[in-house]
């Protein structure tokens, strides 16, 4: 695995940097202060965590006077996205050698 899919699934797997992103993707574009308001964290967290997904490529930010404005970069699930294809391929592969061997077995 490469090291851009060790980051996604670094960054995603903390519950609230997940549900920050989540938020941003379902919602739209969100400043720190609304993102703080349903996070159940404080502001510093939520902008740390802001900072690690902005590190991974999940989000990207926009500055307007004095607030920053986040969105989702849905792009970067890519690799996420061509991972999980593959993998299911995998296993479909192989539960389809298994069923054939059972129905040998069957025979």
């Amino acid at each position: 695995m490469s090291a851009t899919h060790d980051m996604l699934f670094r960054t995603l797997a903390d519950p609230t940097r997940r549900a920050i992103f989540e938020r941003l993707c379902r919602q739209g574009e969100q400043t720190v202060g609304a993102l703080t308001a349903e996070a159940g964290v404080s502001q510093p967290a939520v902008s740390k965590h802001l900072g690690l997904l902005k590190e991974a490529g999940l989000v990207r930010d926009r500055h307007e006077g004095r607030q920053t404005h986040y969105s989702a970069q849905l792009g970067a699930l890519a690799p996420l996205m061509d991972w999980t294809r593959q993998m299911a391929g995998f296993w479909e592969s192989r539960f389809d050698d298994l069923e054939d061997l059972l129905k040998r077995m069957d025979q």
